[in-house]
């Protein structure tokens, strides 16, 4: 059996991020909009509530390690990979779009189609001259649909699987 690396598969022509060391630990939430009304109240006295939506899935994956340490390089230019994924919009061609999208996958599994939502690293290991070449990541990540066609182009009549791929809920339901 061959050891597979976790992904984040770029789906829209970006750049793909191979994790080094796979991540020890997938954190999946999902939420549920709700409202209140404050005047209104159930026949026992309750507020009554309203459910609105569920949220998309967010994933975070903590303590991913990136390690150059036996190369002698740093490890900036791999921290690179996930720093661009949040500094999309920084002016020039960038600016004003939409933050890059991946697939997150691990072998088989496709987990969540998403984008990098929030970002931290530090760096923890230095070799004498102070080039940086351990380096610690925490990745939120938050799920994003298909595109929707644009009007004019028609609607597509998709396959099963890809009906299924789309599917906010299709990760976690076997």
């Amino acid at each position: 059996m061959t050891l597979q690396k976790a992904k984040l598969i770029a789906v829209d022509g970006g750049e793909n991020i191979e994790f080094m060391f796979n991540p020890n630990q997938l954190d999946f939430s999902r939420s549920i909009d709700i409202e209140q009304a404050q005047g209104a109240r159930t026949t026992e006295g309750e507020n009554k509530t309203s459910f609105k939506h569920p949220n998309p899935y967010s994933l975070k994956i903590s303590n991913i390690l990136l390690d150059t340490y036996e190369s002698g390089r740093s490890v900036l230019d791999h921290v690179g990979k996930f720093t661009k994924a949040v500094e999309f919009s920084q002016g020039g061609q960038g600016k004003d779009k939409r933050p890059p999208i991946y697939l997150f996958t691990w072998g088989k599994e496709r987990y969540l189609r998403c984008f990098v939502k929030t970002l931290s690293f530090k760096l923890t290991l230095f070799l004498p001259d102070g080039t940086p070449v351990r380096a610690v990541l925490d990745l939120s990540l938050e799920q994003v649909d298909s595109p929707t066609p644009r009007p004019g182009q028609g609607t597509t009549n998709p396959s099963q699987s890809l009906r299924e791929a789309s599917d906010r809920s299709t990760f976690l339901s076997r």
